[in-house]
């Protein structure tokens, strides 16, 4: 929620601890936008620039045109701002580290301008980009290192209600306040449960916080701020009705599933094609794994995978666990890199399924969770996809407790729905496939 180079509510004096009250205020300063804004700008740009047409380096460098040292600058600004934005993009959700994040964010920004670059054939200085991409990553990496002691909150609670809850969150320092008098200028922020009925010296002090300027957060936002999940049983008819998708990312979405599949496709149907060979040789049975799922607006579809558990043994079980020896040999290798889940992408171009979104249920799993679970049908709202936010943040589960986990995650992907999320999981499912995190 407050991530160093992330998005922070208000920029609020923390006292020192061991550093002294003028290196903190430098940390402070770190995390505002205008001042990592103009550092970027000084060293990625105009920095660049300067070493790569002084008189003392030109004789090394060779000489460049007046368009070839606009060119450089507009686009190296471009990609450092685009950076940025990418970059405060990703850190405002939960769990995501500015440090994993600051080079693809640049790789993602100085990448796309090299592209428009090459395609209009424009003139550009080589040196000119390779040096301001370095000084990017190098003044984020200083920035992050600068202000990281920073980045764990200092929140105060406002007694009542599901404050207790907050207590066993991770990613923040708590304390109780006793007495609306408390001094709580040690603090980033004030929590409380804003649905719950507070005495009124309680309900005076917020009124005075937002007045002094100070951030008041509710519960439930801070919640899912600093776990990334939305708790199943805070759903009511006001916030159900409130995190509907966006319609026209809705649909723009379906047009990249479209063209992302029409691109990849030749490359992904002659290892599915391999696959299902060796699927064949390794053990007896079909090639590929077919099952009704339910899917968008609860309409129920074939969902298609490369076999890989034995057909002699019990398939009733509705999770697979850890070990699991219906599994095969080859099986647990295509698990743990998600080979089995390419075939998927025939259901992608049918329009069953999307690259990203909450994983299709089984038909009677999902029977089950909208008996027991208030507005589970929220869920068929998006696009089931191949990879999701659940994935990435828990992996698969294996029993009933952590299903419901993964549900909360599912919910917040259809509350926070937006290309900058998809973006986010994408990046996290490359580190997934290549580290097999949560594979069963």
């Amino acid at each position: 929620m407050t991530n160093p180079i992330g998005r922070v509510s208000r920029q609020i004096p923390i006292p020192s601890s061991g550093f002294g009250e003028r290196a903190v205020s430098i940390f402070q300063y770190g995390r505002r936008l205008r001042v990592q804004l103009v550092g970027a700008i000084i060293f990625a740009v105009c920095v660049p620039a300067v070493l790569r047409f002084a008189p003392a380096s030109s004789e090394l460098l060779g000489s460049a045109t007046a368009s070839t040292l606009q060119n450089a600058v507009l686009g190296t600004l471009i990609a450092v701002l685009a950076g940025i934005v990418l970059l405060r993009q990703f850190v405002a959700f939960p769990g995501v580290s500015a440090s994993n994040y600051i080079i693809p964010s640049f790789v993602s920004s100085y990448g796309a301008i090299a592209l428009v670059f090459f395609f209009l054939r424009l003139d550009y200085s080589r040196y000119q980009f390779i040096v301001s991409f370095a000084a990017a990553i190098t003044w984020f990496y200083f920035i992050y290192f600068l202000t990281s002691r920073l980045a764990q909150p200092r929140l105060a609670i406002i007694p009542g209600g599901e404050d207790d809850r907050l207590f066993e969150i991770e990613g923040a320092e708590w304390a109780r306040l006793k007495e609306p008098t408390e001094n709580f200028q040690q603090f980033d922020g004030v929590v409380a449960d804003l649905r719950a009925d507070l005495p009124s010296h309680w309900e005076r002090f917020i009124a005075a916080s937002v007045l002094a300027g100070w951030p008041v957060f509710h519960v439930k936002q801070v919640m899912e701020s600093l776990t990334g999940r939305v708790s199943i049983e805070h759903l009511s008819e006001n916030s159900f009705g409130s995190v509907l998708p966006s319609l026209l990312y809705l649909r723009l979405k379906r047009l990249v599933d479209c063209a992302a599949a029409a691109v990849l496709l030749p490359i992904i149907l002659p290892v599915i094609a391999l696959s299902a060979l060796m699927v064949k040789i390794d053990s007896k049975g079909p090639m590929f794994f077919l099952q009704q799922r339910m899917g968008y607006r609860g309409r129920m579809f074939t969902m298609i995978k490369l076999r890989s558990m034995r057909i002699d043994m019990p398939a009733d079980q509705l999770f697979t666990a850890a070990n699991d020896p219906r599994i095969t040999t080859l099986g647990r290798f295509f698990r743990k890199y998600r080979i089995d889940e390419l075939p998927q992408i025939f259901n992608v171009l049918k329009g069953d399924m999307s690259w990203i979104g909450p994983r299709p249920e089984a038909v009677k799993l999902a029977s089950w969770y909208e008996e027991s679970i208030p507005f589970y049908a929220y869920r068929h709202a998006v696009r089931p996809g191949i990879t999701g936010w659940a994935q990435v943040s828990q992996g698969n589960v294996a029993e009933i407790e952590a299903a419901t986990t993964k549900l909360q995650y599912d919910f917040y992907y259809i509350k926070y729905f937006s290309p900058w999320l998809d973006l986010l999981i994408v990046l996290r499912t490359i580190k997934t496939i290549l580290t097999g995190f949560g594979s069963r």
